[in-house]
Order: structure tokens, then sequence, then C-alpha cells
């Protein structure tokens, strides 16, 4: 499993997930720079996605909808600040309608994703900022941890072919 750790710190609002893959940062970075990739990866296994607008540049916006099991759709939006191919990504993560509106009733963050050459591959480090430590404890309540290892660990099937 490509996930090697995750924590959560309330003082910092910070929650992070590492994570080691057996692919250079450049093919690590191109799951997320292609939206077609990015939807084979992105939320829980049983939650595929579907990206709906896709522009990594800063500035840009990214929006989705995960579709549970049951059909019911679950929009989601980020807002580029920075991209530095294939070091770095930072973009604001927000809970979305069905507009790509964001709901301000949900927590927002600020998610820097790094990715580092390791002798292996790539050591990925995602780590979300939130406003408030009542955001983190939502996300944390509504089991963001085991959501977004779930999704992480499909990287390395998508990895593997090709």
């Amino acid at each position: 499993m490509p996930v090697t750790e995750t924590f959560h710190d309330e003082a910092t609002l910070t929650l992070t997930i590492v994570a080691e893959f057996a692919a250079d940062p450049e093919r690590v970075w191109d799951v997320y720079a292609d939206p077609r990739q990015l939807e084979t990866i992105w939320g829980p296994p049983t939650y595929p996605a579907t990206v709906v607008d896709h522009s990594l540049d800063p500035g840009g916006r990214v929006t989705y909808f995960m579709t549970s099991p049951e059909g019911e759709k679950y929009c989601g939006l980020w807002e580029v600040v920075s991209a530095d191919r294939p070091r770095r990504l930072e973009f604001r993560d927000y809970f979305a309608d069905e507009n790509f509106q964001v709901v301000e009733s949900m927590p927002g963050s600020t998610c820097i994703y790094t990715f580092a050459p390791t002798e292996t591959g790539t050591r990925a480090t995602y780590e979300s900022i939130f406003e408030s430590a009542d955001g983190l404890k939502t996300v944390l309540e509504m089991g963001v941890i085991e959501g977004s290892t779930g999704a992480i660990n499909q990287v390395d099937e998508l990895l593997a072919r090709g």
C-alpha cells in the first residue's frame, strides 16, 4: 500500500498523508494533471469521480463530482493557487453544490501536494490546512482519513498500467 503514514495536528489545523510510489515525480504529477487519470483515483474506490473542468494553472479550477453506490452525487472544487510541475501543487479545496458553488456551511482547506524523488520513486506528501479546529474535526468525523487513504492507494494500480 502506498500510504505510509497519516496524522493530524489540531494545534496547526493540519491533516497530512504520506505515500510512496514506484514511479518518478513527473509520472505521479501526471495522475493529477490529466483529468481522465484523476477520475480513476479521486475519491474512495466505491465513489467514482467525474471531472468536469480541469485547469492546474494558477487561478484555474478543477470541478468534479463523486457518485455513491446509491447514485448520489457529491460535488467539489479546487481553486488552484500555484503549480510547480512536477514538484508541488497548491489549491483551495471546497465542498460544492451541483452548480460548483462553494458550500459555505462545510469546511474548506488549503491543500499542498508535494512530490519528491526517492531512490525507488516518489514520496508524496498531501497536506490539508483547515481554517478552524471545527473544520478539521468535521472532516475527520466524515472519514476523510479512510476515504483519502483508499483514494491514494488506487494510484499504484494506475501507475502499474503505464
